[in-house]
């Protein structure tokens, strides 16, 4: 009967102390809540209604009253960074490390944070510096990438190969990105006459990524340097198996090999194939210009015609105007050579190419979009490259 009994007061007694213990953590809280100045409610209160000026300066006030609030010296240290105020971010990072009673996961977040700020300001010297340091970190893969944008931009492309493949960590990631950095490394050995190690560093490319459009280019481009036009071909028919779109970039290249090869009439067949497979703007162009050399502006012209009847376009319309000039009685050309200019100004903005990322337009095709800093994100074709 006693165990009984014992047994009938042991809940009411465990709910009692949990009552009164949850007592005490809501008055530990209160008493807590109580201590935080009236300036952190009102930064808060900034915060939540995007008034990012004002709550800075009440941040700016909780810290001087209390230098040791290490969390909200990194918040306003982020918030003077993302404010583009880059020297205040750092006087506060660089306070905040030079402290003894921040813990080592504090000290790393710091580091990180004024790695940040350094990279943001430019400073990408300073920036390196740190970030190499915390490749043993928890912020490893981030400041890997951050590393990686580095050395894109100040072009250390050996160093960016090194850092995209610790990324990766041999899976199939940056494969594309790694591929072009070897395509730069061959770029500048073949402005530095060193074509032997720019063939060393295509051939890699080709093994990381082997749709690399940009390495069978190059590796064409040296082959037509050293006078083997054949092989030169050869690199650039791979690319209807890469990525057929790219074809509109060596179109004009493949016309002249084929013509120092001997063989004009040959690469006007193949291009008037891969004209009528994958219809370009650029291509169009090379065969009306190689047309009339070897069989006659005439027949050119009717080729032009029956093109533009299957996909008409603005600049091919331009063309025709053009071409159509030459046959015209004389008393006519002023009127055509008005339209022509008249399509000459309202296609100069359509004859661009354009990053599909970002949207940046240029007269010139860029691997490396100066916009977006995107890798052959711009289309091969030309912005007015479509149906009028």
């Amino acid at each position: 009967m006693d165990l009984e009994l014992w047994w009938l007061i042991l809940p009411p007694l465990f709910f009692a102390l949990g009552w009164l213990a949850a007592r005490i953590d809501i008055k530990q809280l209160l008493r807590e809540t109580r201590k935080l100045p009236l300036a952190y409610y009102k930064g808060l209160n900034f915060l939540l209604n995007e008034e990012q000026d004002k709550a800075i300066a009440e941040f700016v006030e909780i810290v001087k009253s209390d230098p040791h609030s290490i969390d909200l010296n990194f918040a306003l240290g982020s918030m003077f960074r993302k404010k583009g105020e880059h020297e205040r971010a750092i006087l506060v990072h660089q306070t905040l490390l030079g402290r003894n009673d921040i813990s080592p996961e504090q000290r790393g977040k710091g580091e990180f944070e004024l790695a940040l700020d350094y990279f943001k300001a430019g400073l990408f010297d300073r920036a390196e510096e740190l970030l190499t340091k915390l490749l043993d970190s928890p912020h490893e893969r981030t400041a890997s990438q951050y590393l990686l944008d580095i050395y894109q931009q100040e072009k250390k492309w050996e160093k960016a190969i090194a850092t995209a493949s610790r990324i990766s960590n041999g899976s199939s990631a940056f494969q594309h990105e790694v591929a072009e950095f070897h395509c730069e490394l061959a770029q500048r050995d073949i402005a530095n006459s060193k074509a032997e190690e720019a063939k060393v560093h295509l051939d890699r490319a080709l093994q990381v990524h082997r749709k690399c459009v940009r390495a069978n280019i190059l590796l064409g481009d040296i082959a037509v340097a050293e006078k083997r036009f054949a092989q030169a071909v050869e690199y650039w028919k791979k690319i209807e198996t890469q990525d057929p779109q790219f074809l509109s970039l060596v179109g004009q290249r493949l016309i002249d090999a084929y013509k120092e090869d001997g063989r004009s009439a040959e690469g006007l067949q193949l291009l008037k194939a891969y004209l009528s497979s994958y219809p370009s703007l650029d291509i169009l162009e090379i065969v009306f210009q190689s047309m009339s050399e070897q069989e006659g502006l005439e027949s050119a012209r009717d080729f032009l015609y029956g093109e533009l009847r299957r996909n008409a376009t603005m600049l091919g319309l331009k063309s025709l105007v053009e071409a159509e000039i030459h046959f015209v009685p004389a008393e006519r050309r002023p009127d055509l050579e008005a339209i022509r200019n008249l399509l000459h100004d309202n296609t100069k903005k359509l004859a661009m190419y354009q990053c599909r990322q970002c949207g940046f337009r240029a007269r010139q095709y860029y691997w490396h979009c100066p916009g977006c800093t995107g890798w052959e994100t711009y289309s091969p074709k030309l912005g007015g490259d479509s149906a009028v």
